[in-house]
């Protein structure tokens, strides 16, 4: 264990949060700038990280779909790219295959939440909220609870 006064360097830091998940620089920009002693200390030991490739956007961002995808819709999942400072190519096509099963995944999670049809308005609205706030377009919640009440 870590010895009493001991304080891993920014790049141990680094390569710990690394080891849990993947990361992207601007989150472990935020993470760890509260430990940076000296300025362009935690830039410089990023910049190497990241040269060596324990810093990749692109994994990061595969990660975080392949994570949340089975729960989530494309526009949260867009929303939590953002926040961990994610964008471009990457990002675009992420976003552009969870396109295609957007559907699918919708139904999955819905099946999941509730064991019965929607039978008044109320219940109806309720699981629309559900799907809406998971961060499936308003299309796709529409035809779960459309193509569930077809069924009936």
């Amino acid at each position: 264990m870590n010895k009493p006064g001991f304080q891993p360097s920014l790049k141990g830091r680094a390569l710990r949060l690394l080891s849990q998940r993947e990361h992207s620089r601007t989150e472990l920009e935020r993470k760890l700038a509260q430990h940076e002693e000296v300025p362009g200390e935690l830039a410089k030991a990023l910049d190497d990280l990241q040269a060596r490739d324990f810093i990749n956007d692109g994994r990061a961002v595969d990660s975080l779909v392949n994570r949340r995808a089975s729960k989530l819709g494309s526009a949260r999942i867009k929303q939590e790219l953002a926040l961990k400072g994610l964008s471009g190519e990457a990002v675009t096509e992420a976003l552009a295959g969870l396109k295609d099963t957007e559907l699918s995944r919708a139904q999955e999670v819905w099946r999941k939440k509730f064991d019965s049809l929607p039978t008044d308005p109320q219940t109806r609205a309720k699981h629309m909220r559900f799907l809406l706030a998971r961060g499936f377009s308003a299309e796709v919640v529409r035809q779960v609870v459309q193509g569930v009440d077809e069924a009936d």
